[in-house]
């Protein structure tokens, strides 16, 4: 399979979707809350994803997106595409720079491609498997720490304002450092800009797909809590747990940090 030019239809759609967004202001726009999880969606979400869907799928290739009707024939898809329009909403309403565009690929219910981009911070993350990763087209990598000691760790904003990162602020050796998108954070990290970004409560695999691509192409880890590989494409699309960073340093935090013995409460 040719992933340069999957790379490519990526990149191209990506950018397609942030000029759909350009005419809204992060900050400055109307939303309507979601009746599901009570998250907000706005017309800029709806204007991304018409951009993505008309621009990404060929005949054959199944499609899941947070803002589209699920279409189940994508299960017996071998090649999916999984996406965001704007993953972080609620951090583009309120105006904080920490939301993206999300897109991931799956061949075989496994991410192999993926890209992010963030257009306030003109940040683009593009890799794949086999080809690695790039960071605003330069070469990069997952920092593989082996000692966690004054590592960076990205946490959601909302979930350090429920509490549930202060056991981690208090005993941890590494700095816990906020961040909004979940697919901003694990992209990130494939990028080398942190070492690594975890969650303990269920995300939708459009959060994740994407990122857990780049973290594959750039050298590191997406597991579940429990240290299992996470699946993609399922009848119901969610991701109980999951944990991001370099193989060694995943393998740390889930014996150390994060196994589901600790009770949560961790060392």
């Amino acid at each position: 399979m040719n992933r340069i030019r999957d790379l490519d239809r990526i990149r191209d759609a990506l950018r397609a979707a942030a000029e759909a967004i350009a005419p809204f202001t992060p900050g400055d726009i109307e939303h309507v809350t979601k009746e599901r999880r009570g998250d907000p969606l706005t017309e800029a979400d709806l204007a991304a994803d018409r951009v993505l869907r008309e621009t990404l799928p060929e005949p054959g290739e199944g499609w899941l997106s947070e803002e589209s009707a699920d279409d189940e024939s994508r299960l017996s898809c071998r090649r999916v595409w999984i996406v965001d329009p704007i993953d972080g909403t609620r951090e583009f309403v309120e105006g904080i720079p920490e939301w993206c565009i999300s897109i991931g690929l799956l061949e075989d219910d496994e991410p192999v491609a993926g890209g992010i981009l963030n257009p306030v911070t003109e940040e683009l993350v593009l890799g794949a498997v086999g080809e690695g990763v790039t960071y605003n087209g330069e070469p990069v990598r997952v920092r593989d720490v082996h000692d966690l000691a004054g590592s960076e760790v990205l946490a959601s904003r909302s979930e350090i304002r429920r509490g549930e990162w202060d056991r981690y602020q208090e005993k941890a050796p590494f700095r816990v450092m906020p961040c909004g998108s979940v697919a901003y954070k694990l992209a990130l990290v494939a990028g080398g800009r942190a070492d690594a970004t975890w969650t303990l409560v269920p995300k939708s695999e459009w959060d994740v797909a994407g990122g857990a691509a780049l973290l594959r192409a750039g050298g590191g880890l997406v597991t579940l809590r429990d240290g299992t590989e996470p699946s993609f494409n399922q009848a119901t699309p969610t991701c109980p747990t999951f944990v991001a960073a370099g193989e060694r340093a995943v393998r740390t935090l889930v014996r150390d940090w994060l196994a589901p013995s600790d009770d949560d409460g961790g060392p």
